[in-house]
């Protein structure tokens, strides 16, 4: 065979094979907008209000301990003409102590706060999976996508998920 035979039959046999892939493999492909999912899952809405209770907690007590720290600086600022100059460098000292209890405080609020959302989330995102992949594979996808917002890819074609991975889960 001539060259220009060769290369034409080896592309049009990759031009009948990749046709064939993509075909094959549109049928295996679903979606589902996870965010949605998990937004719309009872637990994870229990969760969310468990943990908002849980900030505005923190918050409260941040927001006290901030006013005690206002307070005091102007008091002792509003009385620093009549101290020593040692009472007022004690003061000072209380004042950065204070401070630093407070930026402490906030970064363990957030840190606890972060944990405490691992630890009730993980579990539930856990079961949306579990229940994702028992559809999937009792519908015969092999592919599931996801078309949440800000994903890398999404879907305008091909099978939702959603009613059913709901139905599964009970809701």
């Amino acid at each position: 065979m001539k060259k220009s035979n060769i290369f034409t039959f080896f592309l049009g046999l990759i031009f009948t094979l990749a046709t064939s892939l993509i075909g094959n493999a549109q049928n295996n492909f679903a979606h589902i907008n996870t965010q949605q999912l998990l937004g719309e899952m009872p637990e994870v809405i229990a969760v969310n209000k468990e943990l908002e209770n849980l900030e505005k907690q923190y918050s409260t007590e941040l927001d006290s301990s901030v006013k005690e720290y206002q307070t005091k600086a102007q008091n002792y600022a509003a009385d620093a003409e009549n101290q020593s100059d040692l009472i007022n460098q004690q003061r000072s000292r209380e004042l950065e102590s204070m401070q630093q209890n407070i930026a402490e405080f906030r970064q363990s609020a957030s840190l606890e706060l972060q944990k405490k959302q691992g630890e009730l989330m993980n579990p539930l995102m856990d079961k949306a999976r579990v229940a994702i992949e028992k559809v999937a594979e009792a519908q015969g996808f092999d592919y599931v996508l996801d078309s949440s917002p800000g994903g890398s890819l999404i879907v305008s074609k091909g099978k939702d998920l959603m009613a059913d991975v709901k139905r599964e889960l009970g809701f």
